[in-house]
C-alpha cells in the first residue's frame, strides 16, 4: 500500500457519518476539461443559472492572504497565483472579514498585469462577499472591497453567513441588473444554516450557494446538494478537509492500494476527490499560501490518462478506505 502523504490542510474553510454502500448513484453531472502542459487536465463543471464553466478547484483565501504586502508571505503568494492561473484556475473567494486578503488579491492581480506574471491572462473569476447589518452599509463595504481588489466588477458577490441577508440580495438584484455584479450568492459555514440557506434557494434569485462539505461531515447530502440541483443553483465547498481534522485522523495511515495505483499520493487529495466526486458540486476552494500544497490541490481536481473525473462510487470507496482506516 501507499504511503499517504502528511501535509496539513490548507488554511481555510468543518459529525462524521457511515458511508452509505446503498444509495443510488446521482446522474453524473456535466464535466469537461482544462488541458494543463503536463497532459493533466483540470475538470470543470457548468454554472447551472448560466451555462458558464468553471474549473472545479478553487482557492481560498481566509488566513493564507491575510499577509504584508512588503513580506516573504506575499512573494509565495505571486508564486500561487502564478501556479493557478497557468494550470487554469479560475475562482478566488475572498471577503471583507478576511483581514488584508482582498487588498493583497488586488496587488496580485495588478502587479500580474502589468508583469504578464499572476492572473495575467485576467481570467480569474473573482467572488467577495458583504458582511455588514443594513443597506447602506453593505453598499458601502461592497465598493471598498471593489476597490481592494482593483475590479470594476465582481464575478460572484455573496452574503457571508447570511447577515442581514433580505437587505443584501434585495441590493445585489439590483446590481445584477446594472451589472456591477455577475451572480449572486449566499453562504455559511456550519450546518445549523442549512435550513435557511435551502429555504433562500428556493424562494430568493441565488446563483451561488456557499457551505461546509467533507468526508467526515456529509450533512450536506441530505438536503442542501439535493436541493442545489433542484434549484439549478451552483455549489462553492469550503472546509474541504474539515479544517484540518481529516488529515488529522489520517496521519500515518497507508493510502488505500486502489488509489495510488489511480495516481493520489495523499489523503488530502483523496479528501479534495470525494467533495469533487458530488455532481452537484460546481467548485471546491480550499485556501493555501503554499504552491506546493497548491499543485497537490490542482492535481486531485485533475484526470489524467489513467484516471478518470471522480464519481459516486469513488466517493463511496474514499468513505469507506477513511472509516476503516
Amino acid at each position: 500500500m501507499g504511503r499517504g502523504g502528511l501535509r496539513g490542510e490548507p488554511l481555510g474553510q468543518g459529525p462524521e457519518q457511515a458511508p452509505h454502500p446503498d444509495q443510488p448513484e446521482p446522474p453524473a453531472g456535466p464535466v469537461s476539461t482544462t488541458g494543463s502542459d503536463d497532459g493533466s487536465a483540470l475538470i470543470e463543471r457548468a454554472i447551472p443559472s448560466s451555462g458558464e464553466r468553471l474549473p472545479v478547484l478553487g482557492l481560498g483565501t481566509f488566513g493564507a492572504f491575510d499577509v504584508s504586502q512588503r513580506s516573504s508571505a506575499f512573494d509565495a503568494l505571486e508564486d500561487v497565483i502564478e501556479l493557478f492561473d497557468r494550470r487554469g484556475g479560475r475562482v478566488v473567494d475572498s471577503s471583507p472579514m478576511y483581514g488584508e486578503a482582498e487588498s493583497v488579491v488586488g496587488a496580485l492581480r495588478a502587479a500580474g498585469r502589468q508583469g504578464g506574471g499572476a492572473d495575467a491572462t485576467g481570467r480569474m473569476f473573482v467572488a467577495t462577499k458583504v458582511w455588514t447589518q443594513g443597506a447602506r452599509e453593505g453598499i458601502a463595504q461592497m465598493e471598498r472591497s471593489m476597490q481592494r481588489l482593483r475590479a470594476a466588477r465582481i464575478d460572484l458577490m455573496q452574503v457571508h453567513n447570511l447577515v442581514d441577508v433580505d437587505t443584501h440580495l434585495d441590493t445585489l438584484e439590483a446590481w445584477k441588473a446594472e451589472g456591477r455584479i455577475r451572480y449572486i450568492g449566499i453562504t455559511h459555514y456550519h450546518g445549523g444554516a442549512f435550513a435557511a440557506l435551502e429555504k433562500l434557494m428556493r424562494t430568493r434569485s441565488i446563483d451561488f450557494v456557499q457551505f461546509n462539505y467533507h468526508a467526515l461531515d456529509r450533512e450536506a447530502e441530505q438536503r442542501l446538494l439535493p436541493a442545489a440541483a433542484d434549484t439549478g443553483t451552483a455549489v462553492l465547498v469550503n472546509r474541504p478537509l474539515g479544517q484540518g481534522e481529516l488529515v488529522r485522523r489520517m496521519r500515518g495511515r497507508d493510502l488505500p492500494t486502489w488509489a495510488s495505483k489511480a495516481g493520489y499520493r495523499s489523503w488530502a487529495q483523496l479528501a479534495l476527490a470525494f467533495v469533487i466526486a458530488h455532481p452537484a458540486v460546481t467548485c471546491v476552494i480550499p485556501a493555501t499560501g503554499d504552491p506546493a500544497h497548491l499543485a497537490d490541490n490542482l492535481d486531485a481536481a485533475s484526470t489524467t490518462a489513467g484516471r478518470p473525473a471522480p464519481d459516486a462510487a469513488f466517493a463511496r470507496r474514499v468513505a469507506q478506505a477513511i472509516a476503516t482506516a
